[in-house]
C-alpha cells in the first residue's frame, strides 16, 4: 500500500511540476526574474543557484513551485530594511532572495512590470504545458496499447438503434454535431444525456451515413438499494436518501461481496439485490483504509432508463505513428471537454460537488487503481499510470483556467480586462477580488479535505 501511495504522489507531483515549469520557462523568456524554482515544499534540503534563480529540492516531495519576483505574496511594495532584524522578524530564504533581487533590479524584472501580453503568456503557460504534457503521454499510451474506435459491437433486433438502421461493425464518427473518435466518448455522452435523441453520423464500408436514434424509456420496479455500479464493481453514484446513502456507503467503494457471495459481473450485483425479497443484506466493501461491512435493506424503487440497443465494447486497435499523434490530440481534447462538462454540471446543480476530490482523494484513487492493476502484470500498471497522468494533467490545466481569483484563470481575466481597457484594473479592486477568491478556495479546500478523509474510512 505504501508503494501505491508513493506512485500516486509521484504522478501528481509530476503533473504539478510540469505546470510550474511552464510558468518558469515562459517567465524566463520574457525577462521576468524567477527567484526560486522548487520541487516539493517545506524547508530546503538541497539548493543551488544558476544566475538569479535558486533551484531547490525541499523536504516534502509533493508538487513544486515557481516563485517570480513581484508575483502574489512575493511582490514587495517596499523593500524591508535592516529594521526587520531589529524588530525580531527573521526573513525567510525566499524573502531574502526577493529583497536581494529587488535591490538589484528594482521592479523592472517583476512580472507586473512586463507588458500585458507577456503577463498573459506567463500565466497561461502553466495550463498550456499541462495540455502539452497530456498530449505527449497520450502518444505513449496509444503507441503502447492502441486506441478504442467508436465501433458498434452489438445491435439488438427491434431496438431503437436497429430501427434507425445501425448494425454491428458500423463506426460512429459524429454525435449530435460533434466529432467523435473513441468508444468512451459515446459512453460519456450517453451517461449525461441519456434521454436525448442521438443525431448520429456513422461509417460503413467507407461510406458515411446519417440517422437519428430516439432512446426508449424503460420503466422498472424492483428491489434496489440506490446505487449505480461501474464496470469494476465500484459504486459510481448513490441516490440521495436511499438505503445505500443512509447506510454509509460511499462513491468509489468497491463491492467485495453480498451475503458472502462474490459477484463476478455487475449483473451479478444487480441480481443479488433484486432477488433479496427485501431482506437485509450484508454488503462488504473495500476502501483505502481496509474492508468494511454494511447492513442494508433493499426497498421497492421505481426507476427508468433510456434504451438504444447499442453496445460498444471499446476494444483497442493499433494505429500508425501518424495516426497515433492525431488520436493523442483528440484524446486530450476529449479529456479537457469532459472536465469542462462535469464542472458545468456542478455549477448548474446537476451534479454534486461531492464528486470533487483534493490531493488526499486523488492519491487514494490512484493508489486503488495501481493496486487493482497488479494482478494483470507490471505492463498494465504502467499503462494505468500513463492514463492517470493524462487525466490529471488535463484536469489541472482546466481547473487553473477557471475564472476564479487566486487561480491562473482569475489573474488572466484581470490581464485581459486590462488589455481591453488599455489601463490596469485598480489595485484596490484587484486586492479585494483576490481576497474573496482566496477565502472561497480555502473553504472549498477544507470541505474537500474533510470529505476525502471521511471517505477513506
Amino acid at each position: 500500500m505504501i508503494f501505491n501511495v508513493l506512485i500516486a504522489i509521484l504522478i501528481l507531483s509530476a503533473v504539478i511540476i510540469v505546470h510550474e515549469f511552464g510558468h518558469f520557462i515562459i517567465a524566463k523568456a520574457n525577462g521576468v526574474c524567477v527567484v526560486e524554482f522548487a520541487i516539493g515544499f517545506g524547508p530546503r534540503i538541497l539548493n543551488f543557484r544558476i544566475g538569479d534563480t535558486d533551484y531547490c529540492l525541499k523536504a516534502l516531495p509533493f508538487g513544486g513551485s515557481c516563485r517570480m519576483l513581484g508575483q502574489d505574496e512575493y511582490l514587495q511594495d517596499t523593500v524591508r530594511d535592516d529594521e526587520d532584524s531589529e524588530s525580531g522578524y527573521e526573513l525567510s530564504d525566499i524573502e531574502k532572495r526577493n529583497k536581494e533581487m529587488l535591490l538589484k533590479y528594482g521592479e523592472s524584472r517583476t512580472l507586473e512590470a512586463k507588458s500585458v501580453s507577456a503577463r498573459i503568456a506567463v500565466l497561461a503557460a502553466g495550463p498550456v504545458f499541462n495540455f502539452l504534457f497530456a498530449i505527449i503521454v497520450s502518444i505513449m499510451l496509444i503507441g503502447f496499447s492502441g486506441y478504442d474506435p467508436c465501433i458498434i459491437n452489438e445491435v439488438e433486433n427491434g431496438s431503437p438503434g436497429y430501427e434507425a438502421g445501425l448494425r454491428e461493425g458500423d463506426q460512429i464518427t459524429a454525435l449530435n454535431g460533434r466529432g467523435i473518435y473513441f468508444a468512451r466518448e459515446y459512453g460519456f455522452y450517453r451517461n449525461y444525456h441519456e434521454s436525448e435523441t442521438l443525431h448520429i453520423t456513422y461509417k460503413r464500408d467507407g461510406v458515411k451515413y446519417k440517422t437519428d436514434v430516439v432512446p426508449e424509456e424503460i420503466k422498472d420496479s424492483s428491489y434496489k438499494i440506490g446505487i449505480r455500479f461501474g464496470q469494476d464493481m465500484r459504486i459510481e453514484e448513490i441516490v440521495d436518501d436511499s438505503p445505500a446513502d443512509e447506510s454509509g456507503l460511499r462513491e468509489n467503494d468497491k463491492i467485495v461481496s453480498i451475503n458472502g457471495q462474490v459477484p463476478e459481473t455487475t449483473d451479478d450485483l444487480t441480481s443479488f439485490i433484486q432477488d433479496s425479497g427485501g431482506k437485509e443484506l450484508v454488503v462488504r466493501v473495500s476502501r483505502t483504509a481496509g474492508e468494511r461491512e454494511f447492513r442494508i435493506t433493499p426497498e421497492i424503487m421505481e426507476t427508468s432508463y433510456y434504451y438504444t440497443g447499442l453496445t460498444l465494447y471499446g476494444e483497442r486497435v493499433q494505429a500508425s505513428p501518424i495516426e497515433t499523434i492525431g488520436y493523442a490530440f483528440c484524446d486530450t481534447a476529449y479529456r479537457i471537454s469532459s472536465v469542462v462538462e462535469v464542472l458545468g454540471r456542478m455549477v448548474t446543480g446537476r451534479m454534486s460537488v461531492n464528486n470533487l476530490s483534493g490531493p488526499v482523494g486523488t492519491v487514494s484513487a490512484i493508489s486503488n487503481v495501481v493496486e487493482e492493476s497488479k494482478s494483470d502484470g507490471g505492463f498494465y500498471v504502467f499503462l494505468n499510470i500513463l492514463n492517470i497522468a493524462i487525466m490529471l494533467s488535463a484536469n489541472l490545466g482546466v481547473m487553473n483556467l477557471l475564472p476564479v481569483p487566486a487561480l491562473d484563470g482569475g489573474k488572466l481575466i484581470v490581464y485581459i480586462i486590462e488589455a481591453v481597457r488599455r489601463k490596469p484594473v485598480p489595485k484596490k479592486v484587484e486586492t479585494v477580488i483576490n481576497f474573496i477568491g482566496v477565502i472561497f478556495l480555502l473553504i472549498l479546500m477544507a470541505f474537500i479535505l474533510v470529505k476525502d478523509i471521511v471517505y477513506l474510512f
